[in-house]
């Protein structure tokens, strides 16, 4: 798909004469013509924000803003932008907006210098933007279809239900779901950039917003899915070369949370081939990013093959945190000795480590167990009654 962007950029390029680069309608790079100006990006001649734009393969939300204020989210024909040294253009701009059925769905940029495209050049490369168009709607529509499927799998209820959507997910992927893959989760997932607004909205965008599959190398689908009580969190089907490494889904995962923003984190599955086991995948993804969330040392980035015993804690109930057993541990007026209860059982009830990573007393920690057992009513010398209170401190930050 991506070549045949590029064959239509330089279709444009040959017939303007100059560069042309292709952005969809996030501002995200999809394809550029080579620049003859000069020797390089370093160009004297090529200013920072085409520079930047290839570089990282996108524009800065400041770049955006200017851009979009010339009204190019509703020309329907070739836009003019003055060069602006102060926002770092330096060049002056001619933006052909790429549409479909009335909808902005990318731009095609290029250098305007003089005497420029002739109108003739102009309405021959509008039609060629044109085609662009219908391709981004194409892909979009098909990117939709299985964003659909592949939550459908994911959310489904175990048996018959299940069985069905992940036969449909295979269909939409077709050889494709038969390779190996990782799922990621990334959560709460907050879509990164300003809203759509209702001119730049096409029929085929997804309404929750989750990136296109062209700007997450190596995703095979993605959609979101809902997380707790509110919010979402956004489910990547992420293909591997080897069941040996997950270093594809781990630079995916690390990408998406860095888009998402602070107080994101995410989990990345075990390595699966087949489909069989996707919605497994997904339990085992969001148990990681569950873990990332409550443990800062897991933080921002867990592999469910690391997370140790919140494979465990993660399968609990919600109400298994609330025992009764610790309830008036967990009140906001005993937040220290709950601390100090499971900074004891971490260190295997080694009263000398705790006392040295509480920083206190070893006679002070004492007192506090002593606090914490009249409170809970166990027995921290009996390694049930510990289990049982290590088990409720872990899984109430879950």
């Amino acid at each position: 798909m991506k070549g045949d962007y590029q064959e239509l950029v330089d279709e444009i390029s040959a017939l303007l004469g100059a560069p042309a680069t292709l952005e969809n309608r996030d501002f995200e790079l999809i394809a550029f013509g080579a620049h003859d100006g000069g020797d390089g990006l370093d160009a004297p001649d090529l200013d920072p924000v085409r520079t930047r734009s290839i570089l990282t393969r996108r524009s800065t939300a400041q770049v955006r803003a200017w851009f979009e204020s010339f009204g190019i989210t509703r020309a329907t024909g070739p836009v003019r932008i003055p060069p602006t040294p102060e926002a770092g253009v330096h060049r002056g701009r001619v933006c052909l907006p790429v549409r479909h059925r009335g909808f902005a769905l990318g731009y095609v940029w290029l250098l305007d210098d003089e005497p420029g495209p002739t109108d003739a050049q102009l309405t021959a490369a509008m039609e060629v933007a044109a085609r662009i168009g219908a391709l981004l709607a194409d892909e979009a529509q098909a990117g939709a279809d299985l964003t659909r499927e592949f939550r459908a799998a994911l959310t489904a209820e175990r048996g018959w239900q299940r069985d069905m959507t992940v036969a449909a997910l295979r269909t939409a992927l077709g050889p494709r779901a038969d390779g190996l893959h990782a799922v990621v989760c990334v959560a709460p997932w907050r879509s990164p950039g300003p809203a759509h607004s209702p001119d730049r909205a096409g029929p085929t965008a997804d309404p929750d917003d989750v990136p296109a599959l062209r700007t997450v190398p190596g995703a095979t689908a993605l959609c979101s899915v809902p997380w707790g009580t509110a919010g979402q969190s956004l489910a990547v089907l992420v293909r591997l070369r080897s069941a040996d490494t997950l270093t594809p889904a781990l630079t995916v995962a690390a990408r998406l949370v860095e888009s998402a923003g602070k107080g994101a984190a995410a989990g990345v599955a075990g390595a699966r081939r087949g489909l069989d086991d996707v919605g497994a995948a997904w339990g085992e993804a969001t148990a990681a990013a569950r873990a990332a969330l409550a443990e800062p040392r897991f933080a921002p980035l867990a592999r469910w093959s690391d997370i140790g015993p919140y494979r465990l804690l993660t399968a609990l109930p919600p109400e298994a945190a609330r025992d009764a057993a610790a309830r008036e541990l967990l009140s906001p007026a005993h937040r220290e000795l709950a601390r100090t209860a499971e900074v004891f059982l971490d260190r295997a009830g080694q009263a000398g480590r705790a006392a040295a990573e509480l920083g206190i007393h070893r006679q002070t920690l004492y007192y506090r167990l002593s606090r914490v057992e009249q409170l809970t009513k166990l027995d921290l010398d009996e390694g049930e009654d510990r289990l049982l209170l290590h088990m409720i401190l872990k899984a109430s930050r879950l």
